[in-house]
């Protein structure tokens, strides 16, 4: 069953310690340069939280706030892929292997990438730009 709740600071430091501020600075930067509503939820069963962005039906990206971890996931169909496929020269290793090995499913690929801190964090950023651009 998930349960529409927001965790507060000391739960989510308590999840994910250090990578608070890697969630901080995300949130703060979609919620300055996209207009997407946030939805939270906990899955009590996983012992998770989810926290989402969405406008009219469509993601923009997905955490995942687990003890220990935080993981987040974007989804790049087709257009997308072409754009990251255009600009991996951009990005580090570490990224065009986790998108190479992603595998390609019928709605895209599914990027799963966790972090434990911000240092990677502006690449975070540049594929949320190609899923979408900014508003304004």
């Amino acid at each position: 069953m998930i349960i529409d709740i927001k965790p507060s600071r000391e739960t989510l430091i308590e999840y994910i310690g250090d990578a608070i501020s890697a969630l901080d600075e995300l949130i703060e930067y979609i919620d300055i340069n996209y207009g997407f509503d946030s939805l939270w939820n906990y899955s009590e069963k996983h012992d998770k939280y989810e926290f989402k962005y969405r406008r009219g039906g469509k993601t923009l990206v997905t955490f995942y706030i687990e003890k220990g971890t935080l993981t987040i996931l974007i989804v790049f169909g087709k257009a997308e892929r072409a754009n990251f496929e255009q600009l991996q020269n951009e990005f580090s290793s570490e990224i065009v292997q986790l998108y190479n090995n992603t595998p390609q499913y019928h709605d895209g690929k599914w990027l799963w990438i966790s972090l434990s801190d911000k240092s990677i964090i502006e690449e975070v950023k540049k594929l949320i730009l190609i899923k979408r651009k900014p508003k304004g």
